[in-house]
């Protein structure tokens, strides 16, 4: 089986729960998580080849995070470690929707400390799938890591994902993230959106027409656009449609996205398919609508559940969401 390597941060997501009685202090638990790292486990648990590269601290949380990718399935090898700073931390706020608000303590952190010389080579040996996400490129020596991560990927061959997952709060204060953005928006070929970062898109370019032009300029040949419990949208330069979601009762959604991008990947890459063959893969209803109704059905069922790893599907829970979403 070709593996899949999921680049970039892992941090601590403490995420708060109701108090026991009112007027009593908010608890917060500590959950494993970090938009990459809950695709490398959602892909293990849907028992795909999954690694993980990045940079983690040596203080406590890092062994934690280390040890909680491990303990998933993860392949753990491609991880560098460093004691030059400490693991970044979220503390995530939910309503009574599930959404989510975020604090983040980061920078400075370890993950943000990861270079391009500090890629293993066998990293992209035997690579079918590279994913990475917006928050690696929230500083310079990260950014340029995760683009080098990403050509390197499109040497050997595989297909390169990318999850915008944009968190402005992350970004430094008065610094426009759109530069690094579509620096890397160009070098996939598997673009995820949701809709409220397309509307963010367009706002610079002035509709979303125009930001898919702009996508289609570059490698990517197919943006998929996620919209909450809302029927999801696909785009290639000649075809469009849409797919419609589970409906389910949402407790959190907090890693919904990362499901289902490990979800469609795990289908592109059982089935085989090469960057060259994802329009033609997409423009196939007989292959495509099982595709996107199994990645539908990994984020309707991450969002039934609290936290980020702990939430990532199986395939054997699937079944009853596979059912909804047909």
């Amino acid at each position: 089986m070709s593996k899949i390597v999921c680049f970039g941060e892992a941090l601590i997501d403490f995420l708060s729960v109701p108090p026991a009685a009112p007027g009593e202090a908010v608890p917060f638990l500590r959950n494993a998580g970090g938009a990459p790292a809950n695709v490398a486990v959602a892909l293990a648990a849907l028992d795909m080849q999954s690694a993980f590269a990045g940079m983690l601290s040596e203080d406590m949380f890092g062994d934690f995070l280390h040890e909680s990718l491990r303990a998933a399935g993860v392949d753990t090898r491609y991880i560098a470690r460093t004691s030059r700073a400490n693991t970044a931390l979220a503390f995530v706020s939910l309503d009574r929707s599930g959404e989510r608000s975020f604090n983040f303590y980061r920078p400075p952190a370890a993950d943000l400390l990861f270079t391009e010389s500090d890629f293993q080579d066998g990293c992209f040996h035997g690579l079918a799938a590279f994913h990475a996400c917006s928050n690696s490129l929230t500083e310079a020596p990260i950014a340029e890591a995760t683009l080098a991560g990403m050509r390197r990927a499109a040497t050997a061959g595989a297909v390169v994902s990318f999850d915008l997952n944009l968190r402005p709060a992350l970004w430094q204060r008065g610094e426009d993230p759109l530069p690094r953005l579509w620096q890397a928006l160009a070098l996939a070929d598997l673009v995820k959106l949701s809709s409220e970062e397309l509307e963010y898109l367009a706002l610079s370019e002035g509709s979303a027409d125009a930001v898919r032009e702009r996508l289609w300029q570059g490698r990517v040949r197919v943006l998929v656009v996620t919209d909450g419990p809302q029927p999801l949208a696909w785009h290639t330069r000649a075809a469009s449609g849409k797919a419609a979601v589970p409906e389910v009762r949402a407790v959190d959604t907090t890693g919904a996205g990362d499901a289902f991008v490990a979800g469609l990947l795990a289908g592109l890459v059982e089935q085989g398919v090469k960057p060259s063959a994802l329009e033609s893969f997409f423009h196939d209803a007989a292959v495509r609508e099982p595709a996107l109704r199994f990645a539908a059905a990994c984020g309707a069922l991450a969002v039934t559940r609290r936290g980020a790893f702990a939430a990532m599907p199986r395939r054997a829970d699937l079944q009853p969401y596979l059912e909804l979403a047909a």
